[in-house]
């Protein structure tokens, strides 16, 4: 996915710089960049690989090189950035956190319009890149900005760094947050609100669908005011945010113990204990260790001093390593004790079947499944929260052809999506067959959407029932055309 922090100060901002963006590691694995800028000194940038090593390590030594009171920060999942960019609006350097699925489309008209790219990841357009071509295609930063929601077939939430100030632009929907915090002196903007307590900021506000604001050190600026509909991503809760962070004024932990709260008050199956796949799924089970009455143990824990987040190989077989590394089961816990196991979701199932296998061999006489979220029918094609490269590879998608065969249309995949139908009990059970389980239940989408607590058209569960809004056509009549 990836995520972003800007900052506007009266002093130097590299230090909460530094420490801001790097609480946006968990978001990404891949690559993560640094800018600042001084009058005097110009853009100062660097960018670093980290799919071996962490921020911190690859930018503590250079961190008294960042001179400036104005910076961003990234940690990326998908190309390198910043990018910096010298036009007609001046000189800026742009970080993204986007899925854009027309890249080829796009780049393809603006090379028609003799434009060039001179930034490539594996040999690909750097999809920054394009997004900077894209504003530098306006008359001013707004207007460029509005092209990207215009042409941008996905979504894009930006930070954009100028000679006078930081410009934060929020995708047209809302899907990925940006949030605001302020002290004295300084306001920040960020991808996770997690960022800001211990460099004492305080949490101002969002940012708006599709608002465009400037962030100076001494306030903010509304340069477009935000748009009519919000659909944010309802797997920031399930998944990606981190415990302590707010969306939309909502902490992450408090969703995932509400709806393991509310799934555990139904839950009628007899069991000797709860855990929590760490780290996302510990939330959800201390929910539902209260809600169905039973004690919360850690019968498998992660093993924090070199796998404190999970690196993400490309080679498939070597994360199915990974994720299985990372975990250590208790015997102790385990041996003789039917446990619920509470887990966020479920995409592929390979490390899910793994565990499963793991607790049966330490002792477990039975092992129940309690996933947080409704199961996985649809890839998502406005967030890239999976490496999977097609919905096939979606466990659910490849239950449903095994029985509808490969031409299961819209109708047949809704019903499969329909809480309590018969072809979603039908999968469930086959599903849990599969993994090796004695029981398998799945959040409802009305439990999902009841812990977070916005109305259900402003959250997006595009990848349970393949329902949303479409950005291009919202952009399209809000703006008559």
């Amino acid at each position: 996915m990836g995520g972003f922090f800007g900052c506007a100060a009266r002093q130097n901002c590299a230090t909460d710089l530094f420490y801001g963006t790097d609480y946006h590691s968990h978001l990404g694995t891949k690559r993560a960049g640094l800018v600042t800028f001084d009058p005097e000194m110009g853009f100062n940038r660097a960018i670093h690989n980290i799919e071996r090593d962490y921020f911190r390590s690859k930018f503590e030594d250079q961190l008294e090189s960042f001179i400036g009171n104005t910076g961003v920060g990234v940690i990326s999942d998908t190309d390198p950035q910043p990018i910096i960019v010298n036009s007609h609006l001046g000189r800026y350097a742009v970080v993204t956190v986007a899925k854009i699925n027309n890249i080829r489309e796009i780049a393809d008209e603006l090379l028609a319009k003799k434009m060039h790219f001179s930034e490539l990841s594996s040999n690909k357009v750097n999809q920054t890149e394009l997004v900077a071509l894209l504003i530098n295609m306006g008359r001013t930063f707004e207007e460029g900005i509005n092209l990207v929601y215009k042409k941008v077939k996905g979504s894009c939430s930006m930070l954009v760094l100028t000679e006078d100030g930081i410009i934060a632009a929020r995708d047209y929907l809302g899907r990925t947050p940006i949030v605001i915090g302020c002290k004295d002196g300084a306001y920040a903007a960020a991808s996770e609100s997690s960022a800001f307590p211990n460099l004492d900021y305080k949490i101002l506000r969002d940012v708006g669908p599709g608002e465009i604001v400037r962030l100076k050190a001494d306030g903010i600026t509304v340069l477009q005011k935000a748009a009519s509909r919000c659909q944010i991503c309802s797997f920031l809760w399930v998944y990606y945010g981190f415990p302590a962070s707010d969306y939309e004024g909502i902490n992450v932990e408090a969703v995932r113990e509400a709806a393991g709260r509310m799934m555990g008050e139904e839950d009628t199956t007899k069991a000797d204990c709860v855990c929590g796949i760490p780290d996302s799924g510990v939330g959800h089970a201390l929910g539902y260790s209260d809600g169905h009455g039973i004690p919360y143990q850690r019968a498998v824990l992660k093993y924090t001093p070199t796998w404190p987040r999970s690196f993400t190989p490309g080679n498939q077989s070597r994360r199915d390593l990974v994720a299985r590394m990372k975990l250590i089961p208790n015997r102790a816990i385990l041996q003789d004790k039917s446990v619920v196991f509470c887990d966020d979701s479920i995409v592929r199932g390979t490390q899910l079947h793994d565990n499963v296998r793991t607790f049966f061999e330490y002792g477990a006489s039975s092992v129940h499944a309690r996933i947080s979220c409704p199961p996985l029918v649809y890839g998502c094609p406005f967030i890239g929260f999976t490496s999977s490269k097609s919905d096939m590879e979606l466990l659910s998608r490849q239950i449903i052809r095994d029985f509808e065969g490969p031409d299961a249309d819209e109708e047949v995949l809704s019903r499969y999506a329909t809480t309590g139908s018969p072809e979603y009990e039908r999968m469930v059970e086959e599903m849990g067959r599969r993994l090796g389980l004695s029981t398998l239940q799945f959040s409802k989408i009305e439990t999902l959407i009841k812990s977070i607590g916005l109305p259900r058209e402003k959250v997006c569960t595009h990848c349970f029932d393949g329902s949303s809004y479409d950005p291009d056509t919202i952009w399209r009549e809000d703006h008559g055309e």
